[in-house]
């Protein structure tokens, strides 16, 4: 069995591609141009790039040509909410087009491929405070232009399904972190800010943005379990919630990853952090993939941030 990472390079990408390999899955995956390659080059020698621009319809259509894959994990995206509102159009055109040129290319060659579209929790936008845990019948009310973008990759994993009758899974993941999350995510900015004090690379001052915000933290490494059974045992033209189920406000984030170090450390807001519009509470309901899959969250918390801490300090060494 084949399987097609677009982004293989970032953060979930990277986690998806050793535990495909760990299952006896052959690897393919997407790159940019100039792209990154420090999370997957250990793996290398074992996978397959094809440097392949989504937006380019036809890159995309050589590159299904040559792989030809039974699983497509579509991963690829802007990602940072707060890149979206100062670059709505371009988070638009990245995430919607790079996802219909794939499908498109699907539809031509007639391939059977089961694909998974990886959707977001940010869809939801401003949840109720009686509406969590959140199910996947909640209305959505978007608040920025990335959720706008994942809504609209949603739906239009809904139309090839209904149209074209693709397989198509699509999920919403809650936050996730772990080894690898990118600096500009809370929990990677905290552990990063940490260690670059602890080993005296900035001044004992940490800079946060809003503490009171509740988030649904899962660890990457269960995400990407959860996105190959998504594949093997999901119904499709479904969506699916993956989350933990447990809430946890971001100051719990940053008085969790002090306590992992014994650096004196400051805290100050930093308003340049603050969101336009923020969503006060977000935990999800996983109980229907949990029903479908059996799936659940194996890894705490507080070993995520254990494991984050742990990952800087060797990036950083």
């Amino acid at each position: 069995m084949k399987a097609l990472i677009t982004g293989i390079n970032g953060f979930v990408g990277s986690h998806l591609a050793e535990h495909l390999l760990e299952q006896q899955i052959e690897v393919a995956g997407t790159i940019r141009n100039h792209s990154s390659l420090q999370h997957i080059r250990h793996l290398l020698p074992d996978i397959h790039l094809y440097e392949c621009e989504l937006r380019d319809p036809q890159a995309v259509e050589q590159m299904m040509i040559e792989v030809r894959p039974d699983f497509i994990y579509h991963l690829a995206a802007q990602s940072f909410v707060p890149v979206s509102w100062d670059s709505p159009a371009e988070t638009m055109i990245n995430n919607i087009l790079g996802q219909i040129h794939l499908l498109e290319a699907v539809r031509k060659l007639g391939l059977s491929s089961k694909v998974l579209i990886a959707c977001s929790s940010e869809e939801y936008g401003q949840v109720e405070e009686d509406e969590v845990p959140v199910k996947e019948t909640n209305p959505l009310r978007p608040i920025s232009p990335y959720a706008v973008s994942k809504i609209a990759q949603n739906y239009l994993g809904y139309q090839y399904y209904k149209t074209f009758g693709q397989h198509i899974i699509r999920t919403r993941t809650f936050n996730h972190t772990g080894p690898r999350r990118g600096e500009q995510f809370v929990t990677s900015n905290f552990a990063k800010q940490i260690v670059e004090i602890e080993m005296g690379l900035k001044p004992p001052v940490l800079y946060v943005g809003n503490l009171d915000a509740q988030r649904d933290f899962t660890d990457v490494r269960d995400v990407v379990r959860a996105y190959r059974m998504a594949l093997q045992y999901c119904e499709a033209g479904e969506i699916y919630n993956i989350a933990s189920g447990q809430c946890h406000e971001i100051r719990e984030v940053l008085q969790t990853l002090l306590g992992y170090s014994t650096a004196t450390i400051t805290i100050e807001e930093d308003k340049s952090r603050l969101r336009p519009s923020d969503v006060k509470v977000l935990v999800g309901d996983y109980s229907k993939f949990h029903k479908q899959t059996g799936w659940k969250p194996e890894i705490s918390f507080e070993q995520s941030l254990e494991d984050l801490l742990r990952y800087w300090r060797t990036e950083l060494a």
